[in-house]
């Protein structure tokens, strides 16, 4: 098996995992990165989910899964289909997560794009719904996210 099949197979065991532990699977996501991974998230930092950023390593990514588990209880994780091409993997799926503070539910679409090298992710992007979450972090079902962008 080639490091195609294997950066996919590391893929599927981890959102495996992730589902079925509702979150709390964090080191195995932060064994499968490198120590210089280049991570994001489209919601870039914004107010109420300032976690959802840009990370530079494995150390500081830590944070991220600190911000999700304390702000968010996830109802359910969906990976649903993987494309794989040499050492990139997109998977795509939906979730849904429920707000601590405000009580809101929010479902989304969700793709992740991965890279691999020396079998290890150094790249990682996610794409969700921002709207959904900025709302239900936020409280108002009618925010919008360049208001939110406004107050930061």
């Amino acid at each position: 098996m080639g490091s195609e099949g294997t950066d996919l197979g590391k893929l599927t065991d981890a959102y495996t995992r992730w589902s079925e532990s509702k979150g709390a699977s964090v080191d195995h996501w932060l064994n499968l990165v490198a120590d210089n991974i280049k991570f994001g998230s489209l919601a870039q930092g914004a107010p109420r989910v300032t976690f959802l950023k840009s990370y530079s390593n494995r150390d500081a990514l830590a944070d991220y899964f600190a911000g999700v588990l304390a702000d968010w209880e996830m109802l359910h994780f969906s990976a649903d289909e993987f494309i794989c091409q040499g050492n990139r993997v997109v998977m795509r799926g939906s979730m849904a997560w429920r707000n601590k503070r405000t009580g809101r539910v929010v479902e989304t679409p969700k793709v992740d794009y991965w890279r691999f090298e020396g079998g290890k992710a150094v790249e990682f992007y996610e794409y969700y719904n921002t709207a959904r979450v900025l709302a239900a972090a936020s409280g108002d079902a009618h925010v919008a996210y360049a208001d939110l962008l406004k107050t930061a």
